[in-house]
């Protein structure tokens, strides 16, 4: 990442006319660490026809999903450095942070098109970009997705990445998603569901958006689990540098 772009980041602020677009609009994200389901969850609303899909912008390259490459302007919109800068500059974005070393960030233009759909704009997102929406309005829809233990999660990253897998970038998703969890545990912004079944899962997130309900039920049982989890994980990460 480029120090102009990193500059440009630090000191980004939405416009007020993004600011009144996020309060007339009601917005659902989806956050949790890679293997939670998300993509299935989002896929599942979308058949719906109520969900505008935002797709975010990034600056790093397309990669291998479930065995199939990334497609610009379905996964992600993907753009270089300067493409990102212009829309800094521009203030075309609601929000933009650094994942990674890479820039992630959702347009203005997607929450328009959702707000003139009249749709719920929805996309999954990481947690810096959650504290960005909610400073613009607390009233933003956060759902933060676990697997129900460690166990079935590793399944999950198996099925998704094979067996073969670089040990650093291993390490880099399980720091990545203890952190995730951290958020999760240390802020109000979210409300924590177990997905380990999904159709009860998608019922719980449709009966939170009809509500439009930022806090729409008690999660303790869910935190508790996200508690497990980190805890799994900080062991995980602790054996494999020992």
């Amino acid at each position: 990442m480029s120090s102009t772009l990193a500059d440009k980041l630090a000191t980004y602020q939405p416009s007020a006319a993004t600011a009144k677009l996020i309060k007339s609009t009601p917005i659902l994200l989806l956050v949790g660490p890679t293997g939670a389901g998300k993509d299935t969850l989002k896929d599942k609303l979308l058949k719906t026809g109520e969900y505008h899909h935002i797709i975010s912008h990034t600056t790093r390259p397309p990669r291998i999903n479930h065995g199939v490459i990334e497609q610009d302007g379905k996964e992600y919109h993907f753009i270089n450095q300067a493409a990102a800068e212009r829309m800094l500059d521009e203030r075309s974005l609601v929000e933009a942070k650094i994942y990674s070393g890479n820039l992630y960030g959702t347009s203005v233009a997607e929450i328009q098109a959702a707000h003139d759909e009249h749709k719920i704009a929805m996309t999954d997102i990481e947690v810096q970009g959650v504290a960005e929406y909610k400073t613009l309005d607390p009233g933003v829809m956060a759902i933060f997705l676990l697997p129900p233990d460690f166990k079935t999660w590793q399944a999950r990253l198996k099925r998704r990445y094979g067996d073969v897998v670089d040990a650093d970038d291993a390490r880099r998703r399980f720091q990545t998603a203890l952190e995730e969890i951290e958020q999760l545990l240390n802020t109000n912004y979210y409300t924590a569901f177990i997905n380990d079944d999904l159709h009860q899962t998608f019922e719980k997130v449709q009966a939170m958006t009809k509500s439009n309900n930022a806090h729409p039920a008690d999660d303790s049982a869910a935190r508790a689990v996200a508690k497990q989890l980190a805890a799994d994980i900080q062991a995980h990460l602790d054996n494999a540098a020992a």
